[in-house]
C-alpha cells in the first residue's frame, strides 16, 4: 500500500508539470536558452554566445594546474576560446543537467563531456534574472575521468495520465525505465527523453524496496529529465545511436500515431544506422513505422512485447486500448514470439530488439549495447 500511495503522489506531482506555461516554465525555458549558449559557444569557441550567457560582472572560480582556485572574469574566460576556432567543434559534449529556480535567482548544472581526454565536467551555476534576461553571474567546475563516450540513445515514453478517455489512471513503467537507464549509463551512454507533449510524465509501477528504483527516484539529475521530456520538435535525429520504447500501461496512447516521433525513429533507423527496441506495452509505439519502401517495419520481423492473451478483456482498462499490440504485429506480417508470464523474453532481429516484460528491459539493453559496438 505504501508503494501505491508513493506511486500515486509521484504521478500527481509529476503532472504539475504538465500544466500550462507558467511563469516558472517560461523562466525555465529563458534559462535553457542562456545555458545553451554557454554550452554551444564553449563547444564551437564563439566567444560572443559565451559572454552573451554571462553578466558583465560575473566571476568565475575555476580550479589552476595546482588545484588552487583561481577567480576569472568573463572576458579572460571567453579568451580560452580562440577565436580562429570559431565554429569549430572542439570535443566538448554539453547537456543541462538541472534547474532550480526560486524567484529571481536560480542554480544549474551542466555536464561537459570530453570523450577524447576520457574527461567529465559538471558545472555549477548561479543565475540571476536581471533588466537583460537570465544571466550567469557565478559559475565553478569540478572534473574526473569517466568512461561516457558521449554517444546518446534517445527513450520514447508517453505522456497520458489515463486510459483513453477514461479516467483509469495509468502511467510510464518506472520499472523499465529505470533498468535500461542504468544499464546504457554504466556501458557510458547519454540517454534523452522525448514524448509526444513534452515534460513530466505520469509513473507506474514504483516499488522503494527495489534498491535501484530508490537509487533513481532520489537521483535528483534523473528525475529532472523525467519531470521535462523533450518535445519531439526538440529532437536533432542525427545525434542518436537508438530509441528505446517504454512501456507501461499508457505506451498505448499518444506515441504510436504521432508522426514525428515516427519520423524520428525511422530517420536513425535508416540513415544513422540505428536501432530500435521496445519493452512491453512499449512495442505499441512501434506498429505503425514504415520504411522508405512503405513496408512496416515489423514486417517480416521477430518481435516481442506484452501478449495480447496476457490482458485482461473484463477489465475497464482492455476496453480502451485504440488496438492490440499482438494482432496488430501480426496482421503487419511481423512474427510475434514470448514466453510464459514473469519470464524474460528479448528478441533480436537484424537492429530491431524488443522485450517481452519489465524483466527483460536490462537484457534489451545488452543486446543494444552488442549491437551498437559492432556498428
Amino acid at each position: 500500500m505504501k508503494n501505491y500511495l508513493l506511486s500515486l503522489l509521484l504521478t500527481l506531482t509529476l503532472s504539475i508539470f504538465s500544466l500550462p506555461l507558467s511563469a516558472q516554465s517560461h523562466d525555465i525555458q529563458q534559462i535553457e536558452q542562456t545555458l545553451s549558449n554557454y554550452i554551444e559557444g564553449t563547444s564551437f569557441n564563439d566567444q560572443s554566445k559565451i559572454k552573451n550567457a554571462f553578466s558583465k560582472q560575473a566571476k568565475l572560480l575555476l580550479e589552476d594546474k595546482n588545484k588552487k582556485i583561481k577567480s576569472v572574469d568573463v572576458n579572460e574566460y571567453a579568451s580560452w576560446f580562440k577565436t580562429k576556432n570559431k565554429g569549430k567543434f572542439n570535443g566538448r559534449i554539453g547537456e543541462i543537467l538541472s534547474i532550480d529556480v526560486e524567484g529571481g535567482i536560480a542554480t544549474a548544472k551542466v555536464e561537459i563531456l570530453l570523450p577524447s581526454k576520457s574527461t567529465r565536467y559538471v558545472d555549477l551555476f548561479l543565475l540571476k534574472k536581471l533588466a537583460t534576461g537570465w544571466k550567469v553571474i557565478s559559475k565553478t567546475a569540478a572534473s574526473e575521468q569517466t568512461y561516457h563516450n558521449g554517444e546518446r540513445i534517445l527513450f520514447i515514453v508517453s505522456n497520458a495520465h489515463f486510459h483513453g478517455n477514461s479516467n483509469l489512471p495509468t502511467g510510464v513503467s518506472f520499472s523499465e525505465i529505470v533498468k535500461a537507464y542504468d544499464t546504457f549509463k554504466a556501458a557510458g551512454y547519454t540517454i534523452d527523453f522525448v514524448s509526444p507533449q513534452g515534460g513530466a510524465i505520469p509513473l507506474a509501477y514504483i516499488n522503494t524496496s527495489e534498491a535501484i528504483h530508490k537509487q533513481y527516484l532520489y537521483n535528483s539529475n534523473f528525475m529532472y529529465a523525467i519531470g521535462h521530456t523533450k518535445k519531439p520538435s526538440d529532437i536533432d535525429p542525427s545525434r542518436y545511436r537508438a530509441v528505446h520504447y517504454v512501456g507501461g500501461g499508457n505506451a498505448m496512447y499518444g506515441v504510436a500515431n504521432n508522426k514525428t516521433i515516427q519520423n524520428i525513429t525511422m530517420t536513425i533507423y535508416e540513415q544513422q544506422n540505428g536501432v530500435v527496441s521496445s519493452v512491453c506495452h512499449g512495442t505499441a509505439g512501434i506498429v505503425n513505422l514504415k520504411t522508405q519502401d512503405g513496408e512496416y517495419l515489423v514486417s517480416g520481423k521477430r518481435i516481442s512485447g506484452y501478449p495480447d492473451a496476457f490482458e485482461n478483456p473484463n477489465k475497464a482498462y482492455f476496453k480502451e486500448f485504440p488496438f492490440l499490440i499482438q494482432e496488430t504485429i501480426e496482421q503487419r506480417g511481423g512474427e510475434f514470439i514470448h514466453s510464459d508470464r514473469n519470464t524474460p523474453h528479448v528478441e533480436v532481429d537484424g537492429r530491431i530488439v524488443t522485450g517481452q516484460n519489465h524483466l527483460s528491459s536490462t537484457l534489451v539493453a545488452e543486446r543494444m549495447i552488442e549491437i551498437l559496438k559492432q556498428s
